[in-house]
């Protein structure tokens, strides 16, 4: 894979998202526009590969998906990191990432995620690893630093791309912000500055226009969108119709939102059952609805539902704009 040609025409990546990057939502960025744009798994534990769990190797399922699609892995032992990126370029992976900019804490304890943001030569030497174990491309995403008295995101991307990386995602925050404040988008162009590898930006992208403001800030060869397709799986396909020369198209419409509520709970539910799949949906449903009016009695009613067919009427009374009727009531009306 020729990451800088690639990006030429595919500028737009799906991030990895862990509880939401699965492969239903992968299908569904797709289908919205992105097509054969890259897109990322949810982020995979090395260690629980190595150990074999069966929950850790659903996630690298990529099984029957249009490529590219990208395995990210997260840890700290270049050994055990090494043969997970093997395990996902047997698993069909057009790159593994690895994940060094997790801020949660349980992940940031073991060493991993953003702690590696403090450890250059660990970092370099897990990427050293990866590439010298596998023939596909490795790529690592990073924040800005720990805070903002140590922005170490250049000097740290310079390291990575020195031991192999071929790619760099930055998200502009660094690992004390989480998600909050706005992303830096010209330190994202300063650890472009630094690299001679293809460099793809992440961070508070919510339009096509944040899309090309955020490439015409940092320079960089593309933008990663991920909290912006929370409940708009058209987002992506949209900037990237932007960034190629295209007409992005409106954003949704509240009875299209409904509508991919509607379509993704199905498949959720057809692919891990009722039981997994419904509890799974619901920070979805949250997201397709946020905005929507008179929702607050609709959420509580779907967070409790046990079954498809019961979401389903609910969201169709909802969509023909009769919240709140019993189940089936809408359709006798």
């Amino acid at each position: 894979m020729k990451l800088n040609e690639y990006l030429k025409t595919h500028p737009v990546v799906l991030a990895p998202m862990a509880g939401v990057t699965d492969k239903i939502f992968r299908r569904l960025v797709r289908e919205q526009g992105l097509e054969d744009g890259l897109v990322y798994t949810e982020m995979i534990s090395a260690k629980a590969l190595s150990y074999h769990n069966s929950k850790t190797e659903a996630l690298l399922d990529i099984s029957g998906e249009t490529p590219p699609v990208a395995v990210q892995l997260f840890g700290s032992d270049p050994a055990i990191m090494a043969a997970a990126a093997q395990a996902a370029a047997q698993a069909g992976a057009a790159m593994v990432d690895i994940n060094m900019g997790c801020p949660v804490p349980k992940v940031v304890r073991n060493q991993e995620g953003s702690a590696l943001l403090e450890r250059p030569e660990l970092a370099a030497g897990i990427v050293a690893a990866m590439a010298a174990a596998v023939k596909i491309p490795v790529s690592v995403k990073i924040r800005l630093g720990p805070d903002q008295e140590r922005i170490v995101g250049p000097e740290l991307a310079r390291r990575l791309a020195a031991a192999g990386a071929a790619l760099i995602a930055a998200h502009g925050r660094t690992r004390d912000q989480y998600y909050s404040g706005r992303a830096d988008w010209r330190r994202i162009g300063e650890i472009k500055a630094a690299v001679d590898v293809p460099v793809i930006g992440n961070g508070d992208i919510r339009s096509p226009a944040d899309a090309a403001a955020l490439l015409a800030v940092a320079g960089c060869d593309g933008v990663m969108i991920g909290r912006g397709a929370l409940g708009d799986p058209w987002l992506p396909g949209r900037a990237a119709r932007l960034l190629t020369g295209r007409e992005p198209g409106p954003p949704p419409e509240p009875a299209e939102r409904i509508e991919m509520a509607l379509t993704h709970c199905r498949r959720l539910v057809a692919l891990k059952g009722e039981a997994k799949g419904l509890p799974e949906m619901r920070k979805h449903l949250a997201w397709y609805l946020k905005g929507l009016p008179k929702t607050a009695g609709l959420k509580d009613r779907l967070f409790h539902c046990r079954a498809l067919a019961a979401a389903e009427d609910e969201l169709m009374a909802y969509l023909a704009g009769r919240p709140g009727l019993s189940p089936h009531e809408y359709l006798i009306q």
